[in-house]
């Protein structure tokens, strides 16, 4: 790494509350010398508020590729910029990674600051286990996309962690009940450090009529933290009833497969269902 190279600094900004943005975030803001910003109107609100006004550019997702040789070239130059997003950690389902991998690529160093994410905010009160966890980001907008999606989580016994937009929440958690079914343990966090901050929680069922009877609580940024898959053992499935699991399976989508298995062996559905994909993925 040549000594004449700049610096490419990750710098967190809040999620809400403006005093959670750290000393040494905005002692990095002041020093480098160009800001790269994911929403440069939204992002030049938290600088001026801070007293900053150095250069500030725009590199979101339609313009990374092009913008990131630029700065890249910068860099290369001895210059020194930080990179934000709208709010919280970047790269976090934000902008970023092409710049970070061409920097890498590049010998350019790379430093990156600790602060504000709302998943972290999110699952550090969820009251679920946060020793194993998954963070699944964006579900797909479309329903069919989205259900597959589920789908494939549906045995994972980790903690899940998922963003969600306000618009989309009603139909998210409707496909939780159809896909998780409507006793799993959820929470959901929305407006996470700001003024109407609010956690949910309860069985899936009971988090969606909460949601659905308050339409306050279908606004703003929000947090989906799931429960994982109870871990079924083979003995909890008899040979009798996976057997004939592996027969309708020929047949049968899965999900079809293990109703009709579970129905002629007095057996669990969920088990015969996870216990397959458990196979699967072995």
């Amino acid at each position: 790494m040549s000594d004449s190279n700049g610096c490419l600094y990750i710098v967190p900004t809040p999620i809400g509350n403006l005093a959670d943005i750290t000393e040494r975030s905005v002692q990095t803001l002041r020093a480098v010398d160009a800001i790269a910003a994911e929403d440069t109107r939204h992002s030049g609100q938290l600088l001026q508020h801070l007293g900053i006004r150095n250069e500030l550019f725009a590199l979101h997702e339609h313009n990374e590729r092009q913008r990131a040789e630029q700065v890249v070239e910068r860099l290369l130059q001895g210059q020194s910029i930080a990179l934000i997003s709208d709010a919280g950690t970047p790269l976090i389902s934000d902008p970023g990674y092409v710049l970070v991998q061409q920097c890498r690529a590049e010998g350019i160093k790379v430093v990156a600051l600790p602060g504000a994410c709302a998943f972290v905010t999110a699952l550090s009160a969820a009251g679920l286990p946060t020793d194993r966890f998954a963070f699944e980001g964006f579900l797909p907008a479309k329903p069919q996309q989205r259900r597959k999606r589920l789908q494939g989580l549906l045995s994972d016994t980790r903690t899940l962690v998922f963003y969600e937009s306000p618009h989309r929440i009603v139909d998210c958690l409707a496909d939780f009940v159809s896909e998780f079914g409507a006793e799993r343990q959820l929470v959901l966090g929305r407006e996470l450090t700001k003024t109407f901050e609010t956690y949910l929680h309860g069985s899936i069922a009971e988090v969606q009529a909460q949601v659905l009877a308050d339409s306050n609580q279908q606004r703003g940024e929000m947090v989906l933290v799931l429960a994982g898959a109870a871990a079924v053992a083979e003995d909890d499935v008899t040979p009798q009833a996976l057997r004939t699991l592996t027969l309708l399976r020929e047949h049968l989508p899965l999900k079809k497969a293990a109703a009709l298995a579970a129905e002629i062996h007095g057996a669990r559905k969920n088990n015969l269902y996870q216990l397959a994909l458990e196979q699967d993925n072995q």
